[in-house]
């Protein structure tokens, strides 16, 4: 019904409350006994119909959507009958020569605000319980019992929602709110209780409702929620909902990222800010997982141009349509091979950034190994063309993304990018140009990363492929590991290698069984098969080695290595000759150089190879 349908029946309606209300106090408030003027009371009706609509038209008592009737209604109607009835007694004084029917007005008073708010209130009660109300909802459990529990609560419980949830109670970790209710709602137990109480009420769904809690507390909570047969939701992040994005009953899947349970790493925002601003930025390796978002990153920074290097056209095709429209920043995509010195030379002069950050690399063990000559190439040298590029261009800093796979390697992949890390500590101090590395874990959700295999196997119904039982890896989200990277090239003063303190490695088994649970199923409906490690790969992985650490955070949760000295005449003589080892020769030459085993050994053999 629209406003000018409602508006003239609201007022009819108003009208009649006011007029029963004074009948119904002159009964009440003046038996047939006692004498009463009965001009002055339709007098004082009169009045009270007059000032009523006055008032309700200032408090916009006709403008309110009733079926969303809350405290804020509330108070308008109070006002508007208060200030009646006070403006009705005015009148009334002094026309009846100073004499007012004081008891008589305050029944009114009384009864007017309850016959008004009663009429509007019972609309929206008829609605909720009787016209609306579905009762085969899912019956689920509001975990937090906050503002943000109480804003779930009272979105899901709205006529309008068409969620399929229904809440049923609410739990919370805090004394005071045991055995309380939200709208109507009861706090039945603490967050250790939920096994119990999903039991106990048949509990379907999971809500979590506290956003703005701790990862290692939301870590808790989740696997608490996990224990039981419930699916398990989570309201979105406060941000979002604080800036409007979603509102609060836009539930979202718990994703793997939330059972890390690490707070993550905070930007030097203002430092990055003087750094980037109005700066040419160059990235290589644009288009991948991590190329894509540090350049997303660095946007917030407001840089004046971003050179997006990268090999695959799609790939720098997606992520320049996805940021070409941001204002202020020239986005350049470059289609270009880091293995091509001439071309890397011809971008760098051309744009002349002043920070370049390397992505670009071959990440994949297992492929790797079966092809070490690809890894010397794109890894080893072609981290070195852009190198040399950029000291011979007097870049400011050149920030190299590596891998923990570098510490200790035992594979192709991971000496590769060692070897790339020892080529650009060397070059550090050559040139005005800063070299640092900076080495992080396992990235979730990265192309070729486990998270994406685990996902598509649990659609095809499994199995669940995982390698070892016990294997061990360090994980961290993309954005953490973009801004890592960002950070890294701030804290640049030449030759380190930046290591973000990745917390606790995770068990990939348990990683697999979370991915099952989190897509509601069973380890009975998906099976998890150990299929042995591959060529190539250890048990667990280390960030630092032993003779690299260094005491203490150079910031938050980032640590430094120490600089080794490097064999630059092993690595030339490596990249001379790789092209004519074979396979094993050349993961035996790179691992010779890695752990310094007497590189003149490795001469030796290549030179007795050749006079073979």
């Amino acid at each position: 019904m629209t406003y000018k349908a409602r508006l003239p029946l609201l007022m009819l309606l108003d009208s009649m409350i006011i007029l029963f209300a004074v009948y119904l106090a002159v009964v009440i408030t003046y038996p047939a006994t006692i004498d009463y003027d009965f001009s002055l009371i339709t007098i004082t009706a009169v009045i009270l119909l007059v000032f009523h609509h006055f008032y309700a038209f200032i408090f916009k008592i006709y403008n309110k959507m009733w079926a969303y009737a809350s405290v804020g209604e509330l108070q308008s109607i109070v006002f508007t009958v208060t200030l009646t009835v006070a403006s009705a007694a005015i009148i009334q004084y002094f026309i009846n020569d100073f004499v007012m029917y004081k008891r008589g007005l305050a029944v009114t008073w009384m009864l007017y605000i309850i016959l008004l708010g009663g009429s509007r209130f019972i609309w929206r009660i008829v609605r909720d319980e009787y016209i609306f109300k579905r009762k085969d909802k899912t019956r689920t459990l509001i975990v937090g019992a906050g503002d943000a529990g109480a804003m779930v609560v009272r979105q899901l419980n709205s006529p309008h929602n068409t969620s399929e949830l229904q809440p049923v109670a609410l739990v919370d970790d805090s004394h005071v709110k045991q055995n309380m209710s939200i709208y109507e709602l009861p706090v039945i137990g603490r967050i250790e209780d939920v096994p119990e109480i999903v039991k106990k009420e048949s509990i379907e769904h999971i809500v979590i409702a506290i956003p703005s809690l701790h990862r290692s507390e939301l870590k808790r909570i989740i696997e608490i929620c996990n224990s039981t047969d419930a699916k398990v939701q989570q309201i979105p992040k406060i941000e979002d909902i604080m800036t409007g994005k979603v509102s609060v009953s836009n539930l979202r899947n718990v994703e793997v990222e939330d059972l890390l349970g690490r707070e993550p790493v905070k930007l030097d925002t203002a430092q990055i800010q003087d750094s980037i601003k109005n700066e040419t930025i160059m990235v290589t390796g644009a288009g991948g997982s991590i190329g894509s978002e540090i350049c997303r990153q660095l946007t917030q920074f407001k840089p004046k141009k971003l050179i997006l290097v990268g090999h695959g056209e799609y790939s720098i095709y997606q992520i320049h349509m996805e940021l070409k429209n941001i204002p202020d920043i020239e986005f350049i995509p470059v289609i270009a091979d880091v293995k091509d010195k001439k071309r890397m030379f011809e971008i760098v002069e051309r744009y002349q950034p002043t920070k370049i950050y390397h992505a670009a690399a071959h990440k994949h063990v297992p492929l790797m190994e079966s092809n070490p000559h690809e890894s010397v190439k794109n890894n080893v040298i072609g981290t070195k063309n852009v190198a040399e590029a950029a000291a011979e261009f007097k870049v400011k800093t050149f920030v190299l993304v590596s891998t923990d796979k570098a510490v200790n390697p035992t594979n192709v992949m991971g000496a590769s990018k060692r070897i790339a890390e020892m080529v650009v500590q060397s070059m550090n101090g050559q040139s005005e140009t800063n070299f640092v590395a900076v080495r992080f874990g396992n990235v979730l959700g990265s192309r070729g990363s486990v998270i994406p295999l685990f996902k598509k196997q649990i659609e095809a119904g499994g199995p669940i492929t995982v390698t070892d039982p016990e294997m061990t890896r360090y994980f961290m989200t993309i954005p953490e590991a973009s801004r890592l990277v960002i950070q890294a090239g701030v804290l640049a003063r030449g030759g380190e290698i930046f290591v973000l303190d990745m917390g606790e490695p995770v068990k990939i088994v348990d990683l697999a069984r979370n991915l099952i649970k989190l897509s509601d199923h069973t380890e009975d409906d998906i099976k998890i098969e150990f299929t042995g490690i591959r060529p190539g790969e250890k048990m667990y992985e280390e960030l630092l080695g032993e003779e690299e650490i260094l005491p203490g955070e150079v910031y938050e949760k980032i640590y430094i290595g120490r600089t080794l000295d490097v064999d630059n005449e092993a690595i030339n003589y490596l990249i001379d000759h790789f092209r004519s080892m074979s396979n094993s020769e050349l993961k035996e030459a790179m691992m010779h150089i890695v752990y310094a085993e007497q590189n003149d050994t490795l001469s030796y053999k290549l030179n007795n190879r050749e006079k073979a």
